[in-house]
C-alpha cells in the first residue's frame, strides 16, 4: 500500500530542507550516532580484552598452571594498589559499650594510620571467649556501621557465637573526609531508612567522596581502594590483638561497597579463612552491558587488559572457602553476571581439586544486606569457624511465605541509632584534634617526592621526556596521513565554513569546523581551535571564530576530541557519576581498566587534526604556521601534543586549564577533571613540566582554574 503526502505537507518539508541548508546548520556527524560511536569503541575494545581473558583462563589444564595464574594475579593486584604504609602502633581503645538482647557491643577506635583514624562497633556474643572474628567492612551507606542491615548480620553472627567487628569505611560514617564548616547540609541513607543524617557538616555522599579521593590516589599511581584494603587488614589486627578472639579464625562478609571490600580483602589477607561478599560479585563485561563501572576503589588501572576479571577475586585463593551472596532484583550488579562470575570460579575451584569450596545463594531480593543473605552468611561462617553447620533462621517465618518489599526493608532496621554508634564525640573523626585526612596524606605523599621527581626529569633528554610522557598516557599511534572527508559547506557573509569528519583510527570520526576568509590574510597562520564545549561553543554568527576569520582573515580550524561536542557520550546512565565527575565518568573507568587515559586517546587526536592542517597546507599550495588554542577538557590533551610534537606549532594558548595536577590532591579539587587525570603521572612529571619542555615564551595560560 502507498501513502500519499498531501501536497502541502511535501512543499513545506522541501522548504523547511532549505531553510535550514541556508541557515547554516552546524552539525557535521549523524546525531543518531555520534554520541553512541566512543562509547561504542570502548566497549568493543574492552569486551575483546573479556574474551582473551576467558580463552587464557580456559586453557589452564593443570594445578600448577591455576597456583600460576593466581600468583601474576596476586603480583598484578599489588602492584596497581601500590605498596602497603608499615604497621604502626594502633593505639586501640574501648570508648564505650552497650548492652542488647543476647548479645554485647564494645565501640572501638583505632588508628590504621598514625593521626588516622577507624571507628568500629564489635559485636560480641554473651560470655568470655574466645570466639571466631568476622570483619563487616559496609556498602556505600551514608551512616556507615549504623547503617540498619549492618546492624543486623553482626548481631546475628554475635547471636551464633561470633564476633562482628562492623567498622566505617573512610567517607563513611564518622570517617567524612571533606567537611563544610559554614553551612549545613542534609543527606539521607537510601540503603535503609529516610532519616537524615546527623552530620550536616558533611559536604558530599560517600560515591562522591571516594571517587574525589580517587582522583588524588590515580595520580599518585595507586588506587584509594589501598586506604580501604589498609583499614580492613589493620581492622583484623585489631581483631587479633584481643585475648577473646581466636586469631586463626577470622570471616568477612559484606554487600555492595562491602562486597567490594571483601572480595579485595580475601584475595590478599591469608588471614581471611572463610569469606561471604554479596551484591558486588559479577563478571566485568555483563557490568559495562548494563550499569557501568562504578566509583574509584571499584576501578583497578588495567586490570581487564591483563587479564583479571572479578571471579579471580576468588580464584586466587582457591581453595579457601567462599560464598557470593547475590539478589535477584539487584539494580546495580545484575545477577546474571553474578552467575557468570560463579561459573568462572566453580571451574576453577573444580581444577584445583576442591569443587565444594565455593557455593552461592540467591535470593529474592533488592540490592542490600536483606535477612535471606545474612542468614546464608552467617550459616557459612558458622561452617567454617565454628565447624557448626545447622540452618540459621532470623526470623520464624513459615516455610514458603513470601515476604514483601516494605517488610524486607522493615526488617533492616537495627537496633542503635547512629548517635548511639558514634566512638567519636562528635560523630566525626576529622573533628578530633590533630587528624589526618586521606587528602593530607596524598598531598604529603606527592610533597616528598616532588625533588627527586624533578630531579630524575631534569636528567632525561629531550627525547627521553617524551618517551616517557608517551609510554606513561599511552597515547595510540596516528597514520601518517589523516584520513578526512569534507561532507558540506555553508556560505555565509565573508567567509565559507567546511564540514570536515577525521578518522584518526577504526571506530572514531571526528568533527571539525574550517572557518576560510574570502581574502585570506598575508600572514600564514592557521588556527586550530580545540573548545572544552565543543566546536559550536563559538562558532554562530557573531562568536569568537567569526571574529578571527573575518577581523584578522584568518584560516581557523574549529574541531573536536572524542568525547566531546558531537560525540560526548550516549550512555545513559543518569546519576552521581554524571553530576561532580563531569559527563564521561563512566567511560573514563571503562579506559582506565583497560590501562588507558582519555588524556592519552585526545592527545592522539590533537596529532590527527595536526596532520589534518599540515595536508590542508598542501592543498592549498601554502606553508601555514599553526597557532593552538585550546580550552577546559581540550586543554591538557593540546598541552601533551604540543610536548610530544615539538615542532608542530608556533604559538599555543591555553585557557581554564589546570596550573598543576598537584591541585587534585586536595579536597578542594574539581571533580570534573576526572577525564584529564593520568595514572601514576605524579611520579614523572607535572604540567608546569610540560610548559617548561615546550618553552614558557610559546605557551600562554588564561583563566587557569584555582
Amino acid at each position: 500500500m502507498k501513502i500519499w503526502l498531501p501536497v502541502w505537507l511535501l512543499l513545506w518539508s522541501v522548504v523547511a530542507a532549505f531553510g535550514q541548508s541556508q541557515s547554516g546548520d552546524l552539525t557535521v556527524l549523524d546525531p543518531a550516532t555520534a554520541g553512541e560511536q566512543f562509547e561504542a569503541y570502548l566497549k568493543r575494545e574492552f569486551y575483546q580484552l573479556c574474551d582473551q581473558r576467558s580463552d587464557a583462563i580456559n586453557a589452564l589444564e593443570s594445578v600448577d598452571d591455576c597456583r600460576n595464574w593466581q600468583q601474576s594475579r596476586i603480583d598484578f593486584f599489588l602492584n596497581r594498589i601500590d605498596l602497603f604504609p608499615e604497621r604502626t602502633p594502633l593505639n586501640a581503645r574501648t570508648v564505650g559499650k552497650l548492652d542488647g538482647d543476647g548479645y554485647r557491643v564494645e565501640k572501638v577506635l583505632f588508628e590504621s594510620r598514625p593521626n588516622h583514624h577507624v571507628t568500629g562497633a564489635l559485636y560480641l556474643p554473651l560470655g568470655e571467649g574466645p570466639f571466631p572474628g568476622v570483619l563487616v567492612p559496609c556498602g556505600h551507606s551514608h551512616t556507615g556501621k549504623a547503617a540498619g542491615h549492618y546492624q543486623r548480620v553482626s548481631i546475628l553472627l554475635a547471636k551464633h557465637g561470633m564476633a562482628a567487628l562492623c567498622y566505617d569505611p573512610i567517607g563513611q560514617g564518622e570517617r567524612y573526609q571533606m567537611l563544610d564548616y559554614e553551612k549545613d547540609h542534609t543527606h539521607f541513607d537510601w540503603f535503609s531508612s529516610k532519616v537524615p543524617s546527623p552530620h550536616p557538616r558533611v559536604k558530599h555522599l560517600c560515591t562522591e567522596e571516594h571517587t574525589t579521593m580517587g582522583m588524588g590516589c590515580i595520580l599518585l599511581g595507586t588506587n584509594i581502594a589501598q586506604f580501604r584494603i589498609w583499614d580492613g587488614m589493620r581492622a583484623i589486627d585489631y581483631l587479633q590483638s584481643r585475648d577473646d578472639i581466636i586469631d586463626d579464625k577470622i570471616g568477612c562478609t559484606g554487600i555492595s561497597g562491602g562486597g567490594t571490600l571483601t572480595s579485595y580483602l580475601m584475595a590478599l589477607d591469608l588471614r581471611i579463612v572463610a569469606a561471604a561478599p554479596g551484591c558486588f560479585p559479577m563478571t566485568y563485561r555483563r557490568l559495562i552491558e548494563t550499569k557501568g563501572p562504578q566509583d574509584a576503589e571499584q576501578s583497578i588501572f588495567g586490570q581487564i587488559a591483563f587479564g583479571m576479571d572479578q571471579a579471580d577475586y576468588f580464584n586466587v585463593r582457591a581453595p579457601a572457602p567462599r560464598l557470593i551472596l547475590g539478589a535477584t532484583r539487584d539494580a546495580t550488579f545484575d545477577i546474571t553476571g553474578t552467575w557468570d562470575l560463579f561459573r568462572d570460579a566453580k571451574r576453577f575451584y573444580t581444577r584445583m581439586g576442591y569443587p565444594q569450596r565455593i557455593a552461592m545463594v540467591e535470593a529474592d531480593v533488592l540490592h542490600g544486606f536483606d535477612y535471606p543473605l545474612r542468614e546464608a552468611a552467617t550459616q557459612w561462617m558458622q561452617r567454617w569457624l565454628l565447624g557448626v553447620d545447622d540452618v540459621v533462621r532470623e526470623f520464624d517465618d513459615p516455610p514458603g511465605s513470601v515476604i514483601d518489599d516494605e517488610e524486607m526493608l522493615r526488617r533492616r532496621e537495627g537496633d542503635w541509632t547512629p548517635e548511639e554508634l558514634w566512638c567519636t564525640p562528635e560523630g566525626l573523626t576529622m573533628l578530633m584534634p590533630d587528624e589526618k585526612s586521606v587528602f593530607e596524606i596524598n598531598v604529603e605523599t606527592e610533597e616528598s617526592w616532588r625533588t627527586a621527581r624533578r630531579s630524575k626529569w631534569q636528567k632525561l633528554t629531550p627525547e627521553g621526556r617524551r618517551s616517557e610522557v608517551r609510554e606513561l598516557i599511552g597515547k595510540p599511534a596516528v597514520a601518517e596521513s589523516a584520513e578526512f572527508e569534507v561532507v558540506g559547506k555553508i556560505d555565509r557573509d565573508g567567509y565559507s565554513i567546511e564540514k570536515v569528519v577525521l578518522r584518526p583510527e577504526a571506530g572514531i570520526e571526528l568533527p571539525a569546523l574550517v572557518f576560510l576568509p574570502d581574502q585570506p590574510a598575508d600572514e600564514d597562520e592557521i588556527i586550530l581551535h580545540l573548545s572544552g564545549a565543543g566546536m559550536k561553543a563559538e562558532a554562530e554568527s557573531g562568536g569568537q571564530l567569526e571574529k578571527w576569520v573575518t577581523e584578522d582573515r584568518r584560516i581557523v580550524i574549529s574541531a573536536e576530541l572524542r568525547g566531546i561536542g558531537e560525540t560526548r557520550s550516549g550512555l545513559k546512565v543518569q546519576d552521581w557519576a554524571r553530576g561532580r565527575f563531569g559527563a564521561d565518568v563512566r567511560e573514563f573507568f571503562i579506559a582506565y581498566l583497560m590501562g588507558r587515559s582519555f588524556v592519552g586517546m585526545r592527545t592522539g587526536d590533537v596529532e590527527a587534526w595536526a596532520k589534518f592542517a599540515e595536508s590542508y597546507h598542501s592543498e592549498n599550495q601554502t606553508k601555514y604556521s599553526i597557532r593552538l588554542i585550546a580550552q577546559g577538557e581540550s586543554a591538557i590533551p593540546a598541552l601533551h601534543a604540543a610536548a610530544l610534537l615539538p615542532d608542530a606549532f608556533s604559538q599555543i594558548e591555553l585557557r581554564d586549564m589546570l596550573k598543576s595536577w598537584s591541585e587534585l590532591l586536595g579536597e578542594n579539587s574539581d571533580g570534573k577533571s576526572l577525564s584529564s587525570v593520568v595514572h601514576d603521572a605524579l611520579q614523572h612529571y607535572d604540567l608546569p613540566d610540560l610548559i617548561e619542555m615546550i618553552g614558557a615564551d610559546r605557551v600562554r595560560l588564561y583563566d587557569p582554574e584555582q
